[in-house]
């Protein structure tokens, strides 16, 4: 990586909070200890970039693609008829397996005429600004490895995805932090999707919890400014003589970094958070009602104004409070799970493009993996998992919209053309962010390790 910028952290909390933040700074830090390499400052990318931030949307569970993006007369054609499926299970002998076509019919959207399912019509009308990739894949088709390779690039507890952004660039808001995760539940694997692992801590995901204080306790406890002036002069002298016999102590650099945050996310966190202020027109477009503090729509909403405010990476997680895209009984829970988030992805699409944030803020939709087309049983109401071949989206950012890249089989089994795997995503995704995937990375445990391990190519074809 290239030598990040060196701000001063004592100037940047003396502009946020008119001096106090300045007092505050040398009393945790020390002067000499202020003047340190800061591993959250703004860091130049290898090459100049398309966008600078990203919307990660994860709809956990296992999202249809046959039902959803990839359509398939032939599945409708040939619903019921048996195949033998041992080349798609990997296990030896012979496996009857029936074809199931979907519940949900596709129309043309957009001036692309992208055919989109009927589940999502919210999504076909803005169509034309998404790139839908139709021959995604994936290692696992278990929910644990599959959203661990998904948010980190392996089947195991790494540094996810925002972390490496964050890792990478740094931020552009010292009052709040470079990574953070709006979701009401974690989804499989639980918080270990948004952490940091080996790299330093300060760039690990934060959890905002949808509800009436998304972050616990941000309102200081102390009575006055001054009061708490004090209190973290005091805190800052111990640190100091703290650090100044263990000079290598990671955690606690990261520790007196995390109480400069939380001091900055004082004054600005309240306000992202506050919708008072968005007209009923912008309320609508999300699908929300004036004072709701959850749902997806307000995930969405509060990822638009945190990204305003110069979040490097958000993500959204998309679990339903009941249940999730995990449809082995019953696709018919596909319908409720997409009405819940047609509408909030769609305007938050559309409320990127009137502000003219859509073209340098990359959004991406995608899910751990597909369900199968076909099952054991003729004519049952479920799919199960399929990691094969799947269905994933991006919009903004530097990629083409209007375009669907590669293509599955004629019953959507395997990928026939353009199969991109989770590798090739995250490499593409730092791509658009200015980072070559093979640059960046971290040396732990006597190696080198990066986002994409030792994969990945950049899909070259849906760049704008």
């Amino acid at each position: 990586m290239d030598s990040p910028i060196h701000p001063s952290r004592r100037e940047f909390l003396s502009r946020a909070s008119g001096g106090f933040g300045a007092l505050a700074l040398a009393g945790l830090l020390g002067e000499s200890q202020a003047a340190e390499s800061d591993p959250l400052a703004p860091r130049a990318p290898h090459f100049p970039a398309k966008a600078d931030r990203v919307i990660f949307i994860f709809s956990t569970g296992g999202v249809s693609q046959v039902d959803t993006f990839d359509r398939k007369p032939a599945l409708v054609r040939d619903h019921g008829k048996s195949m033998t499926a041992s080349r798609w299970l990997n296990k030896p002998g012979k496996f009857e397996r029936f074809l199931i076509k979907p519940r949900w019919d596709f129309q043309r959207y957009g001036k692309s005429g992208i055919w989109v399912s009927d589940l999502f019509p919210n999504i076909g009308s803005v169509i034309d600004d998404v790139c839908v990739l139709n021959a995604m894949h994936c290692e696992s088709d278990g929910h644990d490895k599959a959203t661990l390779a998904a948010h980190t690039g392996v089947q195991l507890a790494r540094p996810s995805i925002g972390a490496w952004a964050s890792y990478g660039l740094g931020t552009e808001n010292r009052n709040l932090p470079s990574f953070m995760v709006l979701a009401p539940a974690a989804p499989y694997a639980g918080a270990q999707t948004w952490g940091s692992d080996f790299l330093p801590a300060c760039h690990q995901g934060t959890h905002l919890l949808p509800g009436k204080e998304p972050l616990p306790n941000l309102h200081p406890g102390s009575p006055s400014t001054e009061l708490q002036m004090l209190e973290l002069d005091l805190l800052g002298r111990l640190n100091r003589s703290h650090l100044e016999q263990r000079a290598a102590d990671q955690s606690l650099n990261a520790r007196i970094r995390s109480f400069e945050t939380a001091f900055g996310m004082q004054r600005e966190a309240p306000e992202a958070f506050d919708l008072s202020g968005e007209s009923e027109a912008t309320l609508e477009l999300y699908g929300m009602k004036r004072g709701a503090t959850s749902g997806f729509g307000w995930q969405c909403l509060v990822a638009r104004r945190l990204a305003e405010r110069g979040v490097r990476f958000l993500e959204l997680i998309d679990v339903g409070s009941s249940a999730n895209w995990d449809s082995h009984g019953n696709m018919g829970d596909h319908e409720r799970l997409a009405r819940a988030i047609d509408r909030p992805i769609a305007g938050l699409l559309a409320d990127l493009k009137q502000r003219g944030m859509l073209e340098r803020t990359l959004v991406v939709w995608t899910t751990e993996f597909g369900r199968t087309p076909f099952h054991k049983e003729a004519n049952h109401a479920g799919r199960e998992h399929h990691n094969l071949c799947f269905s994933s989206w991006m919009a903004g950012g530097g990629v083409k919209g209007g375009f669907v890249h590669g293509q599955s089989d004629e019953h959507g089994i395997l990928p026939a053309e353009g199969a991109v795997h989770t590798h090739d995503l995250h490499a593409t995704i730092l791509h658009l962010l200015g980072l070559d995937h093979e640059r960046l990375t971290f040396r732990y445990a006597g190696r080198d390790f990066r986002l994409t391990d030792v994969e990945g190519n950049v899909v070259r074809e849906i760049l704008a």
